[in-house]
């Protein structure tokens, strides 16, 4: 596939408001993709580089180039060139990405040059979220998007599942499933102005309180033990208290969803930025866990020894959350059946309070007769 086409798409995309058109858009692209080009594609869409980062700053793109007569770059050989362009280092670097970038650019005509520049300058707008992602993959293979969806969400990548999906249709489907050591993507809240529309949104819910602490996801099967962020990376080997927790629960392969957090004495949270500093140090560890051992808190059980538990109910998850997570590991939270009632709605808020004045973040409300809806509502951030 050429980089034009999608520039092309990209551009499409972008000029319509049109949910409809622009999933139409993107499934006309993917029905072109190669399943070897489809992460690549999908990330570009995203506008992003598979790369991260490219070490290329303003300075060196804003020198314009000749553009090409005709387009002629193949999407895998941009993201080849890009490599290249990434792994400069050392004396001279500058000058040597400088001169990749410039070849590059100028093996592209205008429209792919402009693509490129918002690209590698990471002002890309276009629009493509990875939801319509999601559904353009689906109608261009013919398969639901919902299943799609949580393909993606326990394949813990669009670009994985797109690859598979084109290659073998919606029978690739099969592949994605919940497996204990293989991270997920999280399940993510929208937000609400308030407590009382979060409820009056969700119906029936639990009013969980939000922790003010970085969010994990961890994986265990016997005594090994795994820990991931949310966006996906391993950080076992700089938790170790974590990992010693994990081992205390009454189980033997279980995927959780939860957050660690650093406490005082008196249970309150400490700053955010010292979690955040603890989470990310990879300087003595063991010290660091003896002077500050964070606390993991769990909200969630997606898998339980040999049962996926991703379909099932908020009540019910969380059921089987309380059998196997003594109390202090387990979110604080309060149900509420019955929304519509006024001593419901005087609780809820008492309870919200008491949350904040703990010094949490807030709180988020789950509905509690499907899986995957939440609300939230307390302090930005």
């Amino acid at each position: 596939m050429l980089l034009a086409d999608v520039a092309l798409t990209s551009r499409q995309v972008a000029a319509t408001s049109a949910r409809s058109e622009k999933i139409a858009a993107l499934a006309r692209l993917f029905r072109r993709t190669e399943p070897a080009e489809a992460a690549v594609v999908i990330t570009y869409l995203a506008g992003k580089l598979p790369q991260r980062r490219t070490g290329v700053g303003w300075s060196t793109l804003r020198h314009r180039r000749e553009p090409a007569a005709e387009p002629t770059l193949a999407v895998l050989d941009v993201d080849e060139a890009l490599s290249r362009v990434a792994a400069v280092s050392g004396t001279g670097a500058t000058a040597t990405r400088k001169r990749l970038v410039g070849e590059l650019l100028s093996a592209a005509t205008k429209e792919e040059q402009g693509f490129l520049l918002g690209l590698i300058g990471g002002e890309l707008r276009q629009g493509a979220l990875e939801g319509l992602a999601v559904e353009g993959v689906a109608e261009a293979v013919g398969a639901p998007a919902t299943e799609v969806r949580r393909a993606v969400m326990v394949g813990g990548s669009l670009g994985a599942v797109a690859e598979a999906l084109l290659a073998r249709g919606p029978e690739a489907l099969a592949d994605f499933r919940l497996e204990v050591g293989r991270p997920v993507l999280p399940m993510l809240a929208q937000s609400a102005k308030d407590l009382d529309e979060a409820m009056d949104r969700l119906g029936p819910c639990a009013v969980e309180e939000k922790l003010d602490g970085i969010r994990v996801q961890v994986h265990r099967d016997g005594e090994e033990v795994r820990i991931y962020t949310r966006t996906l990376d391993e950080i076992t080997e700089r938790l170790p208290e974590v990992v010693t927790a994990a081992r205390e629960l009454a189980v033997d392969r279980a995927i959780l969803d939860g957050e660690v957090i650093l406490l005082d004495a008196e249970g309150r949270p400490r700053p955010f930025q010292e979690t955040s500093g603890r989470v990310g140090s990879r300087l003595d560890v063991a010290g660091a866990s003896a002077a500050l051992p964070l606390s993991p808190v769990f909200f969630d059980l997606l898998v339980v020894d040999d049962h996926d538990l991703l379909d099932l109910p908020t009540r019910e998850r969380h059921a089987e959350l309380a059998r196997i997570t003594p109390g202090p590991r387990r979110v604080r939270r309060l149900v509420a059946d019955d929304p519509g009632d006024p001593e419901t709605r005087r609780a809820a808020r008492e309870f919200a309070a008491d949350v904040l004045a703990r010094g949490m973040r807030g709180c988020w409300s789950r509905v509690l007769r499907r899986r995957t809806a939440r609300a939230g509502a307390g302090r930005p951030g």
